[in-house]
């Protein structure tokens, strides 16, 4: 099932195009991880999706059905800005009277259940004007996920929260993918979209130009790939050989007692490297390929 789908959906403020056709499917169960710089658009696709703002032309879906029917948002968590919580609330009694205007009330204890799911356990009756940026930003998260929804989208769901928080917050975004959620994430941490979504969009300047998951992404930056390896000593009677056929195996070679480093097109050069060496009565110990980041590609989109 498509969770989310979008046809050449367009955004325009008099003559400034914000979106210029984005069409793009998240399937059911995804964590979709949406990047891009200050001014791609992020904000405006997102609340055009959540029905805060209206598209110029273009169509979209949420769940299989128009995104502003009633019966549709009950089905979506957003996480709001933490500017706009009641400072004379506890959180408890913020999740209810959240939860009740979005037409699913929770009860006492679900809230204190889902208050303690984000990591506000001893926090669960203190007035949110007392709260740090951290802890609103659990808050946020808590009333994204208060009425169970299918489909949830947070917006730099850890920014601004310490180590242990930003695992904590992770684990639970996972653990709402296994239950069968789709996440639809924004995150200027890199390291974090890389390591639990399960595909990303790169946006730029009002367009996708980059969709898919880490490997599809690699591979289509990846056009070389530095390769190290640890290997036995390489017997005097061999090493000049090996040295002329790993040149014209690969380029940057950089060969040493035990080691070596070179630059190859493809990973079946690789195993090619590995058989050379081993027909040279060299034993490998160890292989590491280094694999571009998503910060790599991002920086290049």
């Amino acid at each position: 099932m498509i969770a989310i789908e979008t046809n050449d959906l367009k955004k325009a403020y008099g003559k400034m195009a914000v979106l210029k056709g984005i069409s793009l499917q998240i399937k059911k169960g995804e964590i979709f991880g949406f990047l891009g710089r200050n001014g791609a658009g992020k904000s405006t696709f997102i609340n055009i999706l959540t029905g805060i703002a209206n598209q110029s032309s273009g169509s979209f879906s949420i769940l299989g059905a128009e995104a502003h029917r009633s019966e549709t948002k009950k089905k979506i968590g957003v996480m709001p800005d933490y500017s706009t919580f009641y400072e004379h609330m506890s959180a408890v009694d913020h999740l209810r009277f959240f939860s009740d205007l979005s037409g699913n009330p929770a009860s006492k204890e679900r809230c204190i259940e889902v208050l303690k799911s984000v990591g506000l356990n001893d926090h669960v009756r203190k007035k949110t004007k007392k709260y740090s940026f951290g802890m609103k930003k659990k808050l946020g998260i808590a009333q994204a996920i208060i009425h169970d929804p299918e489909l949830l989208f947070l917006d730099e769901p850890t920014s601004g929260l310490d180590a242990e928080s930003v695992i904590h917050i992770q684990k639970l975004i996972s653990s709402l993918q296994e239950q069968g959620k789709t996440i639809f994430m924004t995150s200027h941490n890199l390291d974090e979209v890389e390591k639990i979504c399960t595909r990303v969009a790169i946006m730029r300047e009002g367009l996708i130009i980059k969709c898919g998951t880490m490997d599809e992404l690699k591979s289509f930056y990846r056009s070389t790939m530095i390769v190290k390896m640890k290997h036995s000593p390489i017997p005097p009677s061999e090493r000049e050989t090996l040295k002329k056929w790993l040149k014209g195996a690969g380029t940057d070679l950089i060969m040493k007692d035990q080691s070596l480093s070179i630059t190859v097109s493809s990973e079946k050069k690789i195993a090619e490297i590995i058989r050379a060496l081993n027909q040279s009565k060299v034993d490998v110990y160890g292989v590491h390929v280094e694999e571009p980041s998503l910060q790599d590609i991002f920086m290049e989109a």
